[in-house]
């Protein structure tokens, strides 16, 4: 594959990135009021750049780290889970949300694993935005740019927080981010899982790598080049075709809930304002 050595990617810089990142979770945090933040910590590298960044943003007593597995899948995810609270110094809590998972698909025995997956990441946002209450926090997310723009997200799941701070950074960018921030290589360097289920992995279920998904979506998504020109400079057309089709269909993911216009002033039409209503 011939890539544009001038990618996005490929010019990340990891320490502007940290300063930009902890400034915006600093401001958006305070500004409505709050100064902690509760971050969903699986073990895996997204949820630990994010309990970095925000250690960094609010202090580590700040930054509540909470591990929700279901039963014991995987057990070495629980013990890096707790390994990056330790790392930080911050509160970390453990809630198995199996009890709760199985409780409810014991109604729906013949569920495939794509439903109990969807059940699992909505249920884990239950427990977060339920914490964020005893502990008077936000909700820190920790979607990546490469998983909002394919639709590799769980809406009203991993989707829901009050602020997505590495949504703008490509998972790619994502392992720059987490070298710099010091986060354990065992971390960085292990497959990625959303953890829904046994033996699952990101780039098992999407059937390509990250790095490919990524350099497609620098030339889709940065560099606006219309999807029929990418095989032209060395793209695999079928990878081309399919990272498109996810971005295309998952278009209802990346947008408030829709209304119609009925009063003379509606949400997200014209009760709009130059600026936010922080404090």
């Amino acid at each position: 594959m011939v890539q544009d050595p001038d990618t996005p990617v490929e010019k990340f810089n990891p320490a502007l990135a940290t300063e930009s990142i902890t400034r915006f979770i600093r401001d958006e945090v305070t500004k409505v009021g709050f100064t902690r933040g509760v971050v969903g910590v699986s073990g895996g590298i997204d949820s630990a750049v994010v309990a970095f960044l925000t250690a960094r943003a609010l202090g580590a007593e700040n930054t509540y780290c909470i591990s929700l597995p279901y039963k014991k899948h995987d057990p070495s995810a629980r013990a890096d889970a707790e390994a990056i609270a330790h790392a930080l110094g911050a509160p970390f809590q453990t809630v198995d949300i199996a009890p709760m998972v199985d409780a409810y698909f014991a109604h729906f025995p013949e569920a495939d694993h794509i439903r109990r997956g969807n059940v699992m990441a909505r249920m884990r946002m239950i427990v977060l935005y339920d914490l964020s209450r005893v502990h008077r926090a936000l909700v820190i997310g920790t979607s990546n740019k490469t998983e909002a723009l394919i639709g590799y997200t769980t809406l009203w799941g991993d989707m829901a927080a009050a602020l997505w701070p590495i949504g703008d950074i490509y998972k790619t960018e994502v392992r720059i981010l987490a070298r710099f921030l010091g986060v354990p290589e065992r971390i960085i360097s292990k497959p990625p899982t959303a953890g829904l289920w046994e033996g699952q992995t990101d780039e098992g279920e999407l059937g390509m790598s990250y790095e490919e998904i990524d350099a497609i979506l620098v030339e889709l998504v940065d560099k606006r080049i219309p999807k029929d020109v990418l095989p032209e400079r060395g793209f695999d057309r079928e990878k081309v075709e399919r990272v498109y089709e996810m971005m295309r269909a998952s278009q209802f993911k990346r947008r408030m809930p829709l209304l119609p216009k009925v009063s003379t002033r509606s949400i997200n039409h014209d009760f709009k304002y130059k600026r936010d209503w922080g404090r």
